[in-house]
């Protein structure tokens, strides 16, 4: 027996086929993908912050994944100058080196987190931008009682995961005004000196610094210029009045 099938019948079978592969594709798609970009925007979020608004401050952040050897001078240098500034710490050097952090905290410096480990946040998924930010989180409220509130991506580096997930845990995500580039190989105390004393504003500016020797050479000169200038060196809390 022969069946005769109306050729419209069949674009419309056809039709349908291709419809619900469609659907189950995408189905499979949203069911198992990894979170790996969000449909925010950073319009809904705060932007990082790179300057304050109490312009009788200057803050310096130093940020601390390494340099081990010359925290202890830059911290009797910033006693002795009875200066108070923010440590961008990551949890991985908190756990390695807890009585070194501890003697920053004993001191009465701000912590802030440098998230777990030194990687490229703007690389990461929501998932595990919330991951580094919580871990470090936690290994650095082993040794304080104050949560930080301010985050420093590593190298500034950023996405609107990282934004997402910072703000989601409470964190404002800090950048910087003026940039020491003190790792930098040439980087002596006099090229630091400029890069700093060079810029035009200094009122509310955020200074980023890492744990170097010609950093620590270099501070009190910083301290006492800045200081005849009319600004007082203070924490990221200083210039942001929290």
């Amino acid at each position: 027996m022969i069946i005769i099938v109306n050729k419209n019948v069949v674009k419309v079978i056809i039709g349908l086929i291709i419809i619900i592969a469609l659907l189950v594709t995408a189905l499979l798609y949203w069911g198992t993908r990894d979170d790996t970009t969000s449909v925010m925007t950073t319009d809904n979020l705060t932007k990082p912050i790179d300057k304050g608004v109490n312009l009788d401050y200057i803050a310096f952040t130093c940020n601390v994944d390494w340099g081990n050897e010359v925290i202890p001078e830059m911290l009797k240098i910033l006693k002795e100058k009875q200066v108070k500034i923010t440590f961008f710490v990551t949890g991985r050097w908190v756990k390695e080196f807890p009585d070194l952090f501890m003697s920053i905290v004993e001191e009465g410096h701000e912590i802030g987190s440098h998230g777990y480990y030194h990687l490229d946040y703007s690389t990461l998924s929501l998932n595990k931008n919330e991951e580094e930010i919580l871990n470090a989180e936690k290994e650095i409220m082993k040794y304080t009682e104050e949560k930080p509130k301010y985050f420093a991506p590593p190298s500034g580096a950023y996405n609107t995961n990282t934004l997402i997930a910072a703000e989601k845990h409470n964190y404002k995500t800090i950048l910087w005004t003026i940039d020491t580039i003190d790792w930098r190989k040439g980087s002596t105390s006099d090229v630091i000196y400029k890069r700093v004393m060079d810029k035009e504003n200094h009122k509310g500016a955020i200074v980023l610094m890492h744990p170097m020797q010609e950093t620590a050479k270099v501070l009190p000169r910083l301290i006492d210029a800045l200081r005849e200038k009319g600004l007082e060196i203070g924490t990221v809390s200083n210039i942001l009045n929290e």
